[in-house]
């Protein structure tokens, strides 16, 4: 047995899972795995909230000051260590994935970290100010707590992306200045839309590989993705998350003369913008009220001509936009995937991205869509229409059963070339 300790990390959060794998079969494609410990710690700041379940039982729960991710890392492995002998056996982690938001251009797949990786991936802040260097502090806070002889793999949510064709992936500017400054779609939560195509791909009982998907990763953070035979054709993010789909607080798309724009005419800095576009734009930006899916819908269904309502009407409009943009990328499209905490929770929200879309053979069936709000990990609920020719699904993503699958895999190899 090999025991895989899944890192997850969000910009205040750290989720984790201890996945057992059997390797006997000596390939991620053909394993046993089974789930023995998962948890998390939530609002990293003065008052964390860290949970821990084992066999899908709470077993530890506690609130208290978790300053940085470094320290989340050693308080994760305390409560993994101190519960770990409530099943009668003791804790081995015989591998440790990490999730690192950004790989830039040089990693295309997972790879074992060593120094020389987190050296790469230090250098790779300039162009990821906002994720790479939490990822950094998680992995040298498991290096250190774990020690060196533990192998540690980063699994890169860019890689899933690696496959999207020059035609998408190229901006229409200089090919020089771009190449100069790594300017180019890398796109992003292609861990999200991995699993996503994964669970798909089991639910309707077909290969991965014979089937054309459009996946929305709709969370705070917001994508939607298009898959070709188990292949990223196009995502809406590009070079940074910013691109795309309007979020929680980011604008999505946004014309680039708007930056200039404000620097000249509210004397604002270029940082003092692209903050403005991540931090202040979105939906609560629009509405003037909250980020939150659950207090705008309750505040449009009150007054259906507030700034609330318009901002859920921008937020499926751009949804449904991407997904019509993406049927004409794929030539059609078997099945459409909803994941992220508002694609799994907000059976309105999907109701209003899929009205209209009857023309492409996407239907939703009301009553499944309604009752489709708590999808487990792994698990896919379809919403559609049992005729409609365009199946739709509910997934509950699970991003640490695949940093897991591919840490598991990357090590294997790895071990395979050193003999």
């Amino acid at each position: 047995m090999m025991n895989v300790l899944a890192i997850n990390r969000g910009s205040s959060s750290l989720k984790f899972k201890v996945i057992e794998f059997d390797d006997s079969s000596k390939t991620a494609a053909r394993f046993t795995a089974s789930s023995r410990f998962e948890g998390f710690i939530e609002d990293i700041g003065p008052v964390a909230k860290m949970m821990l379940r084992l066999g899908g039982q709470t077993v530890a729960q506690a609130t208290r000051p978790v300053s940085t991710h470094t320290e989340a890392v050693r308080c994760m492995l305390q409560m993994l260590e101190e519960s770990s002998r409530l099943d009668g056996r003791d804790l081995r982690i015989d591998a440790v994935g990490h999730r690192v938001v950004h790989g830039g251009a040089q990693f295309r797949e997972p790879v074992v970290i060593d120094d020389d990786v987190v050296a790469a991936l230090d250098r790779l802040t300039e162009i990821a100010p906002l994720h790479n260097p939490g990822s950094i502090a998680g992995i040298e806070g498991a290096r250190a707590a774990l020690g060196p002889h533990i192998p540690m793999v980063a699994v890169f949510d860019t890689a899933f992306h690696r496959s999207i064709p020059p035609r998408a992936a190229t901006y229409a500017i200089d090919p020089d200045l771009a190449r100069k400054h790594g300017i180019q779609r890398y796109g992003f939560h292609g861990i999200a839309h991995a699993s996503l195509a994964a669970i798909c791909a089991a639910a309707v009982n077909h290969p991965l590989v014979q089937l054309r998907l459009i996946t929305l990763q709709l969370g705070n953070g917001c994508s939607v993705t298009a898959i070709d035979r188990g292949c990223s054709v196009d995502t809406s993010m590009g070079f940074t998350p910013l691109e795309g789909l309007m979020m929680g607080t980011r604008s999505g798309d946004v014309d680039p003369a708007v930056v200039g724009h404000l620097v000249r005419k509210e004397g604002l800095s270029v940082d003092e913008v692209e903050r403005l576009l991540n931090e202040r734009s979105g939906l609560l930006g629009v509405s003037g009220l909250s980020r939150d899916m659950r207090k705008l819908l309750s505040a449009a269904e009150g007054d259906p001509d507030s700034r609330a309502a318009l901002a859920l009407d921008m937020f499926c409009y751009r949804a449904k936009k991407y997904i019509g943009a993406y049927l004409a990328v794929l030539g059609g499209a078997d099945a459409l995937v909803f994941g992220g905490g508002i694609g799994e929770h907000a059976p309105a929200i999907r109701a209003r991205i899929c009205e209209g879309m009857s023309w492409c053979g996407l239907r939703l069936d009301r009553s499944r869509n309604e009752a489709a709000v708590q999808v487990a990990p792994g698990e896919a609920v379809r919403i559609s229409e049992a005729s409609a020719p365009i199946s739709c699904y509910v997934a509950g993503v699970d991003e640490e059963m695949e940093i897991a699958r591919a840490t598991f895999d990357c090590v294997l190899k790895k071990t395979s070339s050193n003999l």
